[in-house]
């Protein structure tokens, strides 16, 4: 599995991708989608709603299990991904591309997100 350098990981498995308006892409890692399964339903955050850091604010389901979607960062959802509701095989298949799953405006950045090397050795060990 290779986790994109250039994005940062949470503990709960999302990764995040800020660019530079100010606007974070969020989505679930490969490592998090296998360990789902395959995704059935996606349940996401909709537009204007406000995330909060390792909160809940959305849902996946899959074959296996139904399983909580938390915000890797503070901020107030600007898209949701209409693609994945309408197809969630996306999570399992690009998770890194087209399953992303929301943007956000971000308020702020916690401080434990890891890079995608210190994201490898978490989910190693």
């Amino acid at each position: 599995m290779s986790n994109p350098q250039q994005l940062r990981y949470s503990k709960e498995h999302e990764w995040l991708s800020v660019a530079e308006d100010g606007v974070a892409t969020v989505g679930i890692t490969e490592f998090a989608a296998n360990a789902l399964g395959d995704v059935v339903y996606a349940q996401l955050p909709e537009v204007g709603d406000t995330v909060t850091a390792g909160e809940s604010c959305g849902e996946l389901e899959s074959t296996k299990s139904v399983s909580d979607l938390y915000s890797p960062v503070n901020g107030e959802v600007v898209e949701a991904n209409q693609d994945v509701v309408d197809d969630p095989s996306l999570v399992n298949s690009a998770p890194f591309e087209g399953g992303w799953l929301f943007k956000v405006r971000v308020a702020d950045q916690p401080e434990d997100l890891m890079s995608a090397d210190e994201y490898a050795a978490f989910t190693a060990g």
